[in-house]
């Protein structure tokens, strides 16, 4: 019998998975929803997608970061589920420079920010707030003592990017 090979990392020669190209949330208002990503919380508006028999526009692309966007599907009906121990989607995380500095700006834009941050079990720093449909969002600052900092540093070729 021939020696399994174990899967291919992000980074190796080969890659086969680069990395996350985006989520896609249903929105039940487009203007709403861009408010928030967009004027409050910095995203930038991309570009927009039409499809034949869809309302217009079918999709609007938030970008993050160069490779990092959100997708916004207009005419969402319901409510987001509370978040629980159920399977499927709990929440997505946005990373931070300096947490405490990035409440301060959503405060001042309007943004509501009752408590405090909390120092996670990871040993990062965390913060919750929600979508206007209520879709849970982590902003979290990296520590250099956290598990994710020691993976990024032990990630193939870290030291190369």
């Amino acid at each position: 019998m021939g020696t399994v090979a174990g899967p291919r990392l992000m980074g190796d020669t080969g890659t086969m998975i680069t990395g996350i190209g985006h989520v896609a949330f249903r929105v039940t208002d487009l203007a709403r929803a861009l408010d928030f990503y967009c004027g409050t919380l910095g995203f930038r508006e991309a570009f927009r997608l039409e499809r034949d028999g869809e309302p217009s526009p079918w999709i609007v692309y938030l970008q993050l970061a160069p490779g990092q966007f959100l997708e916004l599907f207009p005419g969402g009906e319901g409510a987001v589920p509370a978040r629980s121990r159920g399977v499927g989607y709990n929440h997505y995380c946005l990373v931070v420079d300096d947490l405490r500095a990035t409440l301060r700006e959503l405060a001042a834009r309007g943004l509501a920010v009752p408590g405090e941050p909390v120092h996670g079990m990871d040993h990062n720093w965390q913060y919750w707030i929600e979508d206007p449909d209520g879709n849970a969002i982590e902003l979290m600052e990296i520590t250099a003592a956290s598990p994710q900092a020691a993976a990024d540093h032990s990630w193939p070729n870290a030291s190369e990017s």
